[in-house]
């Protein structure tokens, strides 16, 4: 790895952390990056979740600093979450990408106009473990899945299902997001280190510039038009994932 490789990894992990954090869609930068410095997409999928458990740390970190603690429901709803997650890695390692593509194009679509339907009136209640019903945690098993097979554009479905079926403020989805992703991310990425489909040198360095990207999000986001940027960012993320498999 030369040193103008290093300096593009660090570059392009900060702004894949802000928008993963803030948003989705920060894994259409990287995966294609490692690709090009020579990894296969096998490995590179496998080395995007070091960045991805890195920037998560930093931004639950930060989250909690800020005093965002709603760790409970975050667990419960992390378990569903974490054995779709290994379902997902398992099936990375077996299913060509062409049928995943379709799927992704679809879900993409339908992602899209659930965020252009009119707000859902939100529910201004302390979030209660009663609220998470069985369709709440078969929805986070499904989101598990999609996120342990390729990662890209997961954060789009926590912001929207988590947006429309518990109504709390996109700010706060977000919160959820960051801790649930932390969580199923680590068995998913212990999945790959153990079928060797990870590099550390290329992961650490993504993952330096994406906690520096994902500190920069918390702030956005906790700030007076966090949840404005969040719905502007997701929807535009959204057509540049779509855009980008239909081109291909």
């Amino acid at each position: 790895m030369t040193l103008l490789e290093g300096m593009a990894l660090v570059a392009i992990g900060g702004i894949a952390g802000f928008i993963n954090v803030l948003s989705a869609g920060g894994s259409m930068l990287t995966l294609p990056l490692l690709i090009f410095l020579g990894l296969s997409p096998q490995v590179a999928n496998g080395t995007n979740r070091v960045s991805i458990v890195l920037q998560s740390i930093m931004a639950t970190g930060s989250f909690f600093r800020a005093g965002a603690r709603e760790v409970g429901i975050s667990l419960r709803l992390s378990v569903p979450a974490v054995l779709g997650s290994l379902l997902g890695a398992w099936l990375a390692l077996r299913v060509p990408d062409a049928l995943f593509e379709a799927v992704l194009i679809t879900v993409m679509i339908a992602s899209s106009v659930m965020m252009l339907l009119p707000q859902p009136k939100l529910d201004t209640r302390a979030l209660s473990v009663e609220r998470l019903t069985l369709p709440v945690y078969l929805a986070m098993f499904v989101i598990g899945v999609y996120g342990g097979f390729i990662q890209v554009g997961v954060g789009v479905l926590f912001i929207v299902v988590l947006y429309r079926m518990l109504k709390i403020d996109l700010a706060q989805v977000n919160v959820f997001k960051v801790l649930i992703i932390l969580i199923y991310t680590l068995p998913a990425l212990a999945l790959f280190v153990f079928n060797d489909q990870v590099r550390w040198g290329y992961g650490l360095l993504l993952g330096l510039g994406s906690m520096a990207g994902a500190w920069l999000a918390v702030k956005v986001n906790m700030g007076s038009r966090g949840a404005q940027w969040i719905k502007v960012l997701t929807l535009l993320m959204i057509a540049a994932i779509v855009l980008r498999l239909l081109l291909e």
